[in-house]
């Protein structure tokens, strides 16, 4: 069984994060990290690798030379090998085009179960899993809490606010986990040294047989035309207690804002 999980570089959220100049995320402004949100997947492509002996788990990114790195946490966390789609044209590209790319990485890996984190904590989109099964034509079974794989069936949990669904699907299938999964595991010291002899594979749009003027900023659906900062904070109220009257002041502003 190989099982593909989609990791993605971002940047991190501690840092400085904006918008260049041609409204894409300006992801040179920042450090960039894995996804929080993917290391849930592949937390469980490992765990469903450590039930079975035939097992063969690969990640897989999209991005430039800097999402190089969410290819070697993976790895270091436990992932066999890597392939990174790396092209200029890809720059820009929206959910559509990424699904699209992704969609032709995963039929050239050929994998029996492809595994993602619900969505990725810079665009926060969500939709990339759901366009992926579709153009693949497979099952999707999202927002899984957990995931178990038996002969030709994956199942995942979903869990809601006030009931918990047991999904199944045929393989092959595409699978998306929330941070609900479980807590995702730190690469050893032994891991890390492993995972400078795994193997990655590069590729472009040419080797995947994506048009290139399908994709990137050109050809998105949609486009940011102008940014400007959030406004800093502004300092709060204060308010002096003399003789009684706070407990006024804090119950007219509680009630102004219908808080109470």
């Amino acid at each position: 069984m190989k099982i593909v999980v989609l990791v993605k570089h971002v940047p991190d959220a501690t840092g400085e994060r904006g918008f260049a100049a041609d409204g894409t995320v300006d992801r040179a402004a920042s450090d960039g990290l894995l996804s929080e949100l993917d290391e849930y997947a592949v937390e469980q492509a490992l765990q469903i690798a450590e039930a079975s002996d035939d097992v063969e788990v690969v990640a897989l990114t999209l991005g430039g030379d800097e999402a190089a790195d969410a290819i070697k946490r993976a790895l270091q966390m436990g992932v066999g090998a890597g392939i990174h789609i790396n092209d200029e044209a890809v720059h820009g590209s929206d959910a559509l085009a990424t699904s699209a790319i992704l969609a032709a990485a995963v039929t050239k890996a050929a994998p029996d179960l492809v595994i993602c984190g619900m969505a990725s904590t810079d665009g926060s989109m969500g939709v990339v899993p759901a366009m992926l099964a579709e153009r693949l034509g497979w099952p999707a079974v999202t927002f899984g809490s957990s995931v178990t794989v038996s002969a030709d069936t994956v199942t995942i949990r979903r869990d809601g606010d006030t009931a918990s669904q047991t999904i199944e699907a045929k393989l092959p299938a595409v699978v998306s986990v929330t941070d609900q999964s479980g807590e995702a595991r730190y690469p050893s010291m032994k891991g890390i040294l492993a995972a400078k002899k795994k193997p990655v594979e590069h590729w472009t749009l040419a080797d995947l047989g994506v048009d290139a003027g399908s994709v990137g900023l050109a050809a998105a659906w949609t486009r940011v035309l102008e940014t400007s900062p959030r406004p800093p904070k502004e300092a709060g109220r204060v308010v002096t207690d003399e003789g009684g009257s706070g407990a006024k002041a804090l119950v007219d502003f509680l009630s102004a804002g219908k808080y109470i």
